[in-house]
């Protein structure tokens, strides 16, 4: 028996051991089927941007250049000092010569928005404008996918971009000085990707690939691979090409390699030579099930993807036929495809005589083998519309095929009247699109197709590209924001009820969140908004969701709302007009504070409209209602419904009138429910308080919504204390809001009348007897004091209201206060509030004393509060709240909810929008209906000048080789003493391309040089000449300077005479003709030193002198036409003593103010002072600053400048001024 157990033992054991080997083989061939499937997971491109010749400026302008057979070839570009005339010859083999004058050129290529990127005039101008144009393509890409870029910053985010040339600023033979250290990073083919995921905040891996034409689609096979492996979660992948120089041209010119008429003629028999194009473009990928989890689009889909090398071929640059067999049988290998499963070739066509046929038979050998002959491969080439865009090449293709996926249709390839017969076309089914035919496939498959990039290097890349998944799945939107059941129970007798959030087609009001980073941005942004609104087409509901979901929040805010399209338009047209307002971001690191008014807030008919128009808003009345229909003998519904009978729910609104709302006792619970559901809607779009504080009866709800009290005793404490007041103190008394500080009031208040609220450093309310009240505001009025009765015929706050103590406690003794779970800041006792600190004796408290709101709100702010939202049906408290910020120095928001007879979804979305664009973070998908879909938004407006290094940039010449002294000067080059009479010429020349941040400096659009510039070019003058001052300047027109070329300076200062000396400064046109008339701009008089000025640095600000609100002073500015950049925005304070004023501006970091005693960034600050201070009211009228005597100090590049600066009251040009020179130049030229 014990060898049979042990038998039966052993067996069990084996048994067992089987199981688990068994399931742990299961497991690792699970494990490895997922390995392998992952290897070759399908990629989604779900982004797509690009620059291409012919205008392309999207994936849309493509498709629409390629679809009407459009020949984007044009050209040489004549901005970019090509000797475009010198450079050509028709005889090709010619040393620097090009036989070929035309091409696809991007002719913006040089246009640029730096700000936008957070890089410096001077940098954008040393950058090489391939780095500039795919950051611009990057974000784009983002942006079409749908993508907000501050959800993907920090996360493994890859960039893999192709790119083949390195010459940017080569031609430059002196640089620039004010470019040194810029250009190292500005050329180098490293830094490409790497500022973009410098810039963008991106932590995958980032490449710069360069294998010559295959750089993009090298890229490309890179990006796949590492989101397939896991190293990235998306990828950015394209290539970029602008030929800086001609050289390329000049390079195949002696190797007859070029097409003479500069087109492609891609396997044509009079295929003739390539042809040069640039382009830019990135795609945006996601693993295929990543973009189906997170709703994003997908466009179509890398199948698969391979890259080889020809080795030891027939030579270094020539194509192998092999090879390219291998790299496209690898590619459909990685996809898990037959060759007949695919339908065209994008093909590398470059249009050469040996590379197109050595294509042709790689083709025919692989995708014409084997395949039905009716089912034939259709061959084409997007290079001969643009040309050979080189690194931005095969992403070209890969952008053309999926659009012509989505389209149905595969476009004709231009310039083939018939095939190469250098090609044996019967060796395999495949044929050229000579025309444009429709895509079909058999069965219904997805279209398919591959696209080729062979490199000058060898390296040879193939892609293939699969139509869109048709499956429910793909690009479906994601609509989980705002899905959830609101519940209106109980919401009956008129009022209404619905959902949590409208169905698509049907809603009350919509918000659109705009932004940029500029005002100017922001308004074209709105217009091109505006064009796509304009479209019957689009759903204004699909626009707010693509704006909410797809769009990164940027620094310049508006918000249009509407209730209709109609309204949503002409919102949108205000603001691309520039006639609404827009916020700047003022509020990082501000914490939220709500806000509960007491009396004042209502009106018939608030509340109404809100309950039939949002589910969160009706949800939580639903539940005042409940808790509060057992205490009362009225009804929350029939209030708000009556409201609706009398019309005013449609927004009319009003006094309380007959209305039930009359009563004390209903008036009070009825605010009490709007405001503590208006709390909820607030909270639902993620606007949630830091802290609680409340006004009087606002207290009530401040607790409930804090947490302090439950929402049944709140009801509770409303509804009885207000019964009692209704009961006992209606018509005993009232209440005065007056205009005044307490201490200016408290001496005046006759008996009976005492002070019942401080609600700002003017605004106190005074509570007491009707006798005593009549003679305040008799004697008040009289001496033009603001006073205002508070609708109420009772003294709250006041002594009458011990009348009634001993019975509030007793019916509110049951009232029990709990752990705030928000902090409440009590504004009866004057600090935070405890557990069980609102009990009923608090609530008597609350009826009874002072309420010290201003004390409340001053304690907010200094413990970092700066946004302050006002809870409530009408606004009481905003105006108090911003003075006290404004008092307290504190640059903060105070916003309302509702306002009397305006009291919509629509207005409310308006309160959200503007704390939203002072930079609170908003949850708008709250808001969106529900089935939104996304639509196509224009990608946003570039600001875009014009940054390209001028081969006359640097001093290429010695001046004293030539006779002339150097200056030293950044504007002046050299001065010559004229053979008679001791006059001097200086000259100079001005150029935005070596100065780009004078382009910052611009008025009405047109960039002039500052008028501080003059006195720049005046004080240097006078240094040079020996002179200690600049006596007199007068300005006689304005220097508008141009967006390209620049000007020429011509300062003509004549001979000495009694220690003083005449000046005058000239311009005209770089390149102008010998006997173009100079333009005079300016005139003045070198003379004796300055003296100093009338006051003193020992103290600063000086004494007496008071500050002058500047905080606006830019935006204010730039709202009259004068749009001064970060360079001319130094001003810091300013503070007006009398008829002086002193102003306190800082240097950009990167000004070296040592090169010049008065730099126009540094000066033109001080002048703004002069627009700010002169006027009563501040920016009212804006004159061209003018600065005159007095200036007592200069720029320091080592510490914070201080600046005192006098300015006459209404100061006008000319300008009868002095200006010390330095010391050290004083004698420098004193015989002259």
């Amino acid at each position: 028996m014990t060898s049979v157990g042990n038998s039966v033992g052993n067996e069990e054991k084996l048994l067992n051991y089987l199981k688990r080997a068994t399931a742990d083989l299961r497991e690792a061939r699970r494990k490895l089927s997922e390995v392998e499937a992952q290897q070759h997971a399908p990629v989604a491109i779900v982004g797509m941007a690009c620059r291409y010749p012919g205008g392309v400026r999207s994936p849309e302008d493509l498709w629409q250049l390629v679809s009407e057979g459009v020949d984007g070839i044009s050209a040489f570009p004549q901005d970019r000092d090509w000797d475009v005339e010198g450079l050509y010859d028709p005889e090709p083999g010619k040393p620097g010569k090009s036989y070929v004058r035309e091409g696809g050129f991007l002719y913006d290529a040089a246009d640029f928005d730096p700000a936008f990127f957070g890089i410096s005039p001077r940098e954008a101008l040393a950058m090489d404008p391939q780095q500039r144009l795919l950051l611009e393509v990057s974000w784009e890409a983002f942006e079409r996918a749908g993508i907000d870029l501050t959800s993907v910053r920090g996360t493994p985010t890859g960039v893999f971009a192709g790119v083949m040339y390195h010459d940017y600023g080569s031609w430059v033979r002196d640089i620039p000085e004010e470019l040194a250290g810029y250009l190292g990073n500005g050329t180098a083919g490293s830094i490409l990707s790497g500022r973009v995921a410098y810039t963008l905040g991106l932590e995958g891996p980032a490449m710069t690939i360069d294998t010559a034409c295959s750089s993009s689609l090298v890229a490309l096979h890179s990006a796949t691979r590492a989101l397939r492996s896991g190293e990235c979660s998306l990828a950015l992948a394209g290539g970029v090409t602008v030929m800086s120089t001609p050289d390329t041209f000049v390079e195949f010119s002696l190797q007859r390699g070029l097409a003479a008429d500069g087109r492609c003629k891609a396997f044509s028999s009079d295929a003739d030579g390539t042809a040069w194009g640039e382009g830019a473009a990135m795609l945006l990928l996601e693993r295929l099930d990543d973009a189906h989890r997170n709703g994003h689009q997908v466009l179509g889909v890398i199948r698969g993807s391979a890259v080889n090398q020809d080795g030891a071929s027939s030579g270094m640059t020539a194509p192998s036929g092999p090879s390219q067999q291998r790299v496209i049988r690898a590619a459909l290998e990685d996809a898990g495809l037959s060759a007949a499963e695919v339908d065209a070739v994008e093909a590398h066509g470059t249009g050469t005589k040996l590379g197109d046929p050595i294509e042709a038979q790689a083709l025919l050998a692989t995708y014409g083998a084997d395949r039905p002959a009716e089912q034939p491969l259709w061959l084409g080439s997007v290079k001969s519309n643009i040309g050979h865009t080189q690194a931005a090449a095969g992403v070209a293709g890969v952008i053309k095929m999926v659009q012509a996926m989505r389209h149905g249709v595969l476009p004709q390839t231009l310039h083939v009247d018939a095939p190469s017969t250098h090609v044996d076309w019967t060796a395999g089914a495949v044929e050229l699109l000579t025309e444009s035919l429709p895509w079909e496939t058999p069965d219904g498959r997805p279209r398919r197709a591959g696209v080729s990039s062979f490199g000058l290097s060898g390296t040879n890349a193939h892609v293939i590209v699969e139509q869109e998944p048709v499956s429910a799945g793909a690009g479906a939107v994601d609509e989980s924001a705002g899905d959830a059941d609101g519940g209106r129970d109980g919401a009956a007798e008129g009022v209404g009820g619905g959902d949590a959030t409208p169905e698509r087609g049907t809603w009350d009001a919509l918000a659109w969140p705009v932004s940029a980073a500029t005002d100017g941005a922001l308004r074209d942004q709105a217009a091109a908004l505006l064009r796509l609104a304009e479209d019957a087409d689009v759903d204004p509901a699909d626009i707010g969701h693509s704006l909410v979901r797809g769009r990164t929040a940027l620094g310049r805010r508006a918000v249009v709302t509407g209730r209709d399209r109609e309204e949503l338009r002409a919102e949108l047209a205000r603001l691309a007009a520039g006639e609404s307002p827009t916020r700047k971001v003022s509020t990082a690191g501000g914490r939220l504070a709500f806000v509960f008014p007491g009396q004042g807030t209502q009106w018939v008919g608030m509340g109404a409209r809100l309950v039939r128009e949002s589910a969160v808003f009706a949800e939580r009345m639903g539940e005042c209602a409940r808790v509060l229909e057992p205490l009362v003998d009225w009804s929350l519904w029939k209030v708000l419904a009556e409201a609706d009978e009398e019309g005013v729910g449609a927004g009319v609104g009003g006094g309380v009138g007959g209305s039930l709302l009359g009563r004390v006792d209903v008036v009070q619970p009825v605010s009490f429910a709007v405001m503590v559901s208006l709390a909820a809607l607030w909270g639902s779009l993620g606007v949630v308080p830091d802290a609680v504080v409340g006004h009087s009866q606002g207290e009530i709800a401040a607790a409930v919504v804090s947490g302090a009290l439950s929402l049944e005793d709140g009801a509770w404490v409303v509804v009885l204390r207000s019964r009692v007041i209704a009961g006992s103190l209606v018509g005993g008394g009232g209440m005065l809001s007056v205009g005044l500080s307490v201490g200016e009031l408290v001496g005046r208040l006759p008996v009976g009348v005492s002070v019942a609220a401080v609600n700002g450093p003017s605004s106190v309310v005074v509570s007491g007897d009707v006798e005593g009240l009549g003679v305040l505001e008799g004697v008040l009025v009289g001496e033009g004091v603001r006073v205002r009765r508070v609708a109420v015929d009772y003294a709250s706050h006041s002594v009458q209201v011990g009348l009634v103590e001993e019975e509030l406690l007793r019916v509110l003794a049951p009232v029990v206060g709990r752990v705030p779970e928000v902090p409440f800041f009590s504004s009866v006792l004057g600090g935070w509030v405890g557990g069980g600190v609102v009990d009923g004796g608090y609530w008597y408290r609350n009826l009874r004393e002072p309420v010290l709101f201003a004390d409340a709100v001053g304690v907010l702010v200094g413990e970092g509060f700066s946004v302050f939202v006002e809870v409530s049906a009408h606004p009481v408290l905003v105006p108090g709240v911003s003075e006290l910020l404004d008092v307290a120095g504190v640059e903060g928001v105070v916003v309302g909810s509702l306002r009397r007879g305006d009291g919509g979804l629509d207005r409310f979305l308006r309160s959200v929008g503007e704390l939203w664009a002072s930079g609170v973070g908003v949850d708008w998908g709250a808001v969106v209906p529900v089935g939104a879909g996304r639509v196509d938004l224009p990608t946003y407006s570039f600001q875009r000048q014009r940054y390209w290094l001028d081969g006359s940039a640097g001093n290429t010449t010695d001046p004293a080789a030539l006779g002339l002294t150097p200056t030293g000067h950044p504007l002046l080059g050299a001065a010559v003493t004229l053979a008679e009479g001791g006059a001097l010429a200086f000259t100079g020349r001005v150029d935005l391309r070596t100065h780009p941040w004078l382009a910052e400096h611009a008025v009405t659009g047109h960039v002039l040089f500052p008028g501080t510039g003059f006195v720049d070019l005046a004080v240097r003058v006078a240094d040079e000449t020996g002179s200690g001052a600049v006596e007199e300047l007068t300005l006689t027109a304005p220097l508008v300077l141009p967006t390209t070329g620049g000007v020429d300076l011509q300062i003509m200062v004549g001979p000495a005479e009694n220690h003083h000396r005449p000046f005058a400064v000239y311009s005209r046109p770089v390149g102008a003709l010998p006997d173009t008339p100079w333009t005079q701009h300016a005139t003045g008089l070198l003379g004796e030193p300055a003296r100093s000025g009338d006051f003193s640095l020992a103290q600063w600000p000086p004494p007496g002198a008071r500050p002058v609100d500047v905080r606006d002073a830019y935006e204010h500015l730039a709202e009259r036409g004068y749009d001064y950049g970060p360079t001319f925005q130094g001003l810091r304070a300013v503070w007006r003593a009398g008829t002086v004023v002193c102003a306190e501006v800082a240097l950009p970091d990167e000004t070296d103010a040592s090169r010049s005693v008065s730099t126009p960034r540094c000066s033109t600050p001080h002048c703004t002072p002069s627009t700010t201070a002169n006027s009563p009211a501040p920016y009212e009228k804006v004159r061209s600053p003018s600065p005159s005597r007095g200036t007592a100090s200069r720029c320091s590049p080592r510490a914070r400048p201080r600046s005192a600066y006098g300015c006459h009251p209404r100061g006008r040009t000319p300008w009868p001024s002095r200006w010390p020179t330095r010391p050290e130049h004083r004698s420098r030229r004193s015989s002259r």
